[in-house]
């Protein structure tokens, strides 16, 4: 069951005030060739059936599968105060999971966007304690760019997402978070599919669309050594997900 701290937690998110990303002239090039060979295949779906497969499970609703793809719809827009002895609910994107245990991966999958702002790949691991709610990293596709991010040695760091409660230490807190993520620009098209490749090897990730290289983070949590779980997600209405496919991974051969 989600607590009110867990779906706050996935709304902050969402939210750049205590983001402190590398500025464009700082941006590391994004390697031309992948970081990433593919071993086995750990897991595929094709979504051609009429509900999603028992090994989803609902994280924040809703998906649901039709016409051949999986549609994930942010309903959660909006905070509710308590009401009838349950807690307050926060504005939250809708996340969809799988139990995939890995620590070198490649996720590759079809997007696209129908009113959705925000589509994500995120890797998490529940077990672990010293980030909130075991946020390890993710990558984020706007219509605008591809956001980065480490989480479990930025933002989600338990440490940090105390202190980012506290409007006084938002000086502190952006220091802490520097190098944590970075945004690369790229210009998307609503209604059309691309084909999202998310790659995380060691403290690496990388990330492509359509084959083109369009983004690169190198940070110490990337290289978490069990990444337990691997989710989607859509803020706004609609985003459209098709052709999923997660291979375990090793460092490429330069």
């Amino acid at each position: 069951m989600l607590t009110h701290v867990w779906i706050a937690s996935f709304a902050l998110i969402l939210v750049i005030g205590f983001t402190s990303e590398v500025v464009a002239s700082d941006r590391p090039a994004i390697p031309e060739k992948s970081i990433a060979e593919k071993r086995e295949l750990l897991f595929s779906d094709d979504f051609e059936g009429t509900e999603p497969a028992n090994v989803w499970h609902k994280v924040v609703p809703t998906f649901v599968v039709e016409n051949g793809v999986i549609k994930g719809t942010q309903t959660r827009d909006k905070d509710a105060e308590p009401a009838d002895g349950k807690p307050a609910m926060k504005a939250h994107a809708a996340v969809h999971g799988l139990e995939i245990p890995t620590k070198d991966s490649v996720v590759e999958v079809k997007i696209r966007f129908e009113g959705a702002t925000m589509i994500d790949v995120e890797f998490d691991d529940r077990k672990f304690k010293g980030a909130h709610y075991g946020h390890i990293c993710r990558a984020q596709v706007r219509l605008t760019g591809v956001t980065l991010i480490d989480e479990r040695d930025g933002g989600m760091r338990s440490d940090i997402y105390e202190m980012k409660k506290d409007p006084t230490k938002k000086a502190e807190v952006a220091k802490l978070l520097v190098g944590r993520s970075i945004t690369y620009p790229k210009k998307l098209e609503s209604g059309q599919w691309y084909t999202l490749v998310v790659e995380t090897v060691g403290d690496e990730m990388r990330v492509t669309i359509d084959g083109e290289p369009s983004g690169y983070l190198k940070s110490s949590g990337i290289g978490h050594a069990t990444k337990s779980k691997i989710e989607i997600g859509v803020a706004g209405k609609d985003g459209l997900f098709d052709d999923l496919k997660v291979w375990n991974a090793e460092p490429a051969k330069q």
